[in-house]
């Protein structure tokens, strides 16, 4: 289990961009990761206010994100790493996701070819599925940055 001062150690997201607030299993095959979906969340202001759903490509971030963490959590020298999106494909959404639902969002390595992974994605609330995908990222070095 990883808490979330453990997940902001491995990935560079910040409020309000981390969309991940803990790490329930991981493995070198699988993780499964928690969002709580709060009623102050930004982007609910915006999208849909009267009838408030969470954007169903920041539930696909979510999934990546978790994603992100299994593939960097063993990489020694991960501070000069980045992990960035390849692909999505197959991706549907089930259901929408709405304040105070908690977000499971499970992924699995189908393959792994250098710093390529392919993962299959799930998010769901409770027992019932809210979205799947797809998720193909690379693992790069990260830009230097002028200091």
């Amino acid at each position: 289990m990883l808490t979330i001062d453990q997940i902001r150690e491995i990935l560079p997201h910040r409020y309000p961009m981390l969309l991940v607030d803990r790490i329930l299993e991981i493995s070198d095959e699988r993780v499964v990761g928690i969002k709580n979906v709060t009623s102050n969340e930004p982007f609910f202001q915006g999208h849909f206010p009267d009838y408030p759903i969470m954007p169903g490509v920041l539930v696909v971030e979510a999934m990546a994100q978790c994603g992100g963490v299994l593939a960097l959590r063993s990489i020694p020298d991960r501070a000069n790493k980045v992990v960035l999106f390849a692909s999505i494909d197959d991706c549907r959404f089930r259901m929408p996701v709405t304040p105070g639902d908690q977000l499971r969002l499970e992924l699995d390595i189908i393959r792994r070819r250098g710093a390529v992974i392919k993962m299959r994605g799930r998010a769901l609330v409770g027992d019932r599925l809210a979205a799947e995908a797809v998720l193909m990222c690379s693992v790069s070095d990260r830009p230097a940055t002028d200091a």
